[in-house]
């Protein structure tokens, strides 16, 4: 199907309907609410304390996120002509304006001169969103699940707290601000953004199967596939 402007514009309506907004809501809200307590709490952080507040609001933004694919209509929505990778993009496509606004917001909720490198932790929170958006591509590409998400989500804080425990020090990816391992730690979070890119992008298309299912279904047509 020829992807067209009129296409996406008729798309984007069905597609922000179906969006998570309570996972996605809730985890947005948790993150700005860590990222606030300097503020509301009124107490001294510095760039160390404010770093772990940081990496606590990502944390709880991208267990949000890893909803963003669920749909309990999926085995409906297999068999229709529009490719399922479009209709993931749309879905990312939304969302990333509003991700992008609600890091700017979080970033700015922390006092001027209790904040990391902008740069080093906006790395970390990419890093960290993409790993989410891939765990969910790649879950629903290589599995008939409808709704992942909270599998997903108990994985991904299983995992980050087992990796703040038992990665070594001297990789760096949870080095705070000062720490001889902080450049190095960023480097390798450069490594894990561009890792989870890979997965996202060779999860987006769908197994021959389903890609047969579809084309099936769309030769049939609606009175082939209704019970007489």
């Amino acid at each position: 199907m020829r992807v067209t402007p009129g296409l996406l514009g008729q798309l984007a309506r069905p597609v922000l309907r179906a969006l998570p907004r309570r996972a996605l809501g809730a985890g947005a809200a948790a993150g700005l609410l860590l990222a606030a307590l300097p503020r509301l709490t009124s107490a001294d952080f510095d760039p160390r304390s404010a770093t772990l507040l940081l990496r606590g609001a990502v944390l709880a933004f991208t267990l949000g996120l890893t909803f963003l694919l669920d749909d309990p209509a999926r085995q409906v929505t297999a068999a229709v002509p529009t490719r399922r990778i479009l209709r993931t993009a749309l879905r990312t496509a939304l969302v990333a304006p509003l991700a992008a606004l609600w890091w700017t917001a979080v970033v700015l909720l922390i006092p001027a001169q209790a904040r990391p490198p902008i740069g080093d932790i906006t790395l970390e929170a990419a890093a960290a969103v993409v790993v989410a958006l891939a765990a969910s591509a790649a879950s629903i590409r290589l599995t008939d699940e409808a709704e992942p998400g909270q599998r997903l989500a108990i994985a991904l804080l299983a995992t980050s707290m087992a990796a703040a425990l038992l990665l070594p020090a001297e990789w760096g990816l949870f080095a705070l601000p000062k720490d001889k391992w902080w450049a190095a730690g960023h480097d390798h979070w450069a490594f894990v953004l561009a890792g989870a890119v890979l997965v996202w992008a060779a999860s987006g298309p769908e197994p021959v199967r389903r890609r047969r299912l579809r084309l099936t279904a769309s030769r049939l047509g609606p009175s082939r596939l209704t019970p007489s």
